[in-house]
């Protein structure tokens, strides 16, 4: 069956972010109903690559049981990536926990890079320019919005 192994053993609370442009953390929580010496492995690939890879830098608890993952060198240009968290236990079988995500949806931008200010003679006020953070997924600027806030004058 696809779903083999004991309710409630699978993790939970599955979440991923991209920051600095290319490293990414991956966290999860043990499921519920796992026995105590489960340990959790994650396992994923790119949608346009067959290479699945096992997660290299887990993060553990202070039981020594993994409940994330450090990834470096992530490219974000790839539609989606899967993700795959199987567990084993001596005592009983462990549910696994799969999902896609589009990388792009869950990275957090770095600043606008050579952010300028300067007065203008001409008329009152100032000129504030500044460039699009670093990425690597973005293939058009334009659908980059940015709000000012001047806290005092």
């Amino acid at each position: 069956p696809m779903f083999a192994g004991m309710n409630g053993s699978a993790i939970e609370n599955f979440s991923c972010v991209i920051y600095n442009v290319s490293f990414m953390n991956c966290t999860w929580q043990a499921g519920r109903e796992a026995p105590e010496d489960t340990q959790y492995f994650l396992y994923w690939h790119y949608s346009k690559s067959d290479d699945t890879m096992e997660c290299e830098r887990y993060i553990k608890d202070e039981n020594g049981r993994n409940v994330g993952c450090r990834f470096k060198n992530v490219m974000t240009e790839s539609e989606n990536a899967y993700f795959l968290v199987n567990g084993s236990s001596k005592d009983s079988l462990i549910q696994f926990y799969d999902e896609y995500i589009k990388l792009y949806k869950i990275e957090i931008l770095t600043p606008p890079l050579n952010v300028t200010v300067s007065n203008t003679r001409k008329f009152p006020g100032c000129i504030i320019t500044w460039q699009p953070p670093l990425t690597r997924h973005m293939e058009s600027r334009t659908c980059f919005e940015y709000e000012i806030k001047i806290q005092n004058k």
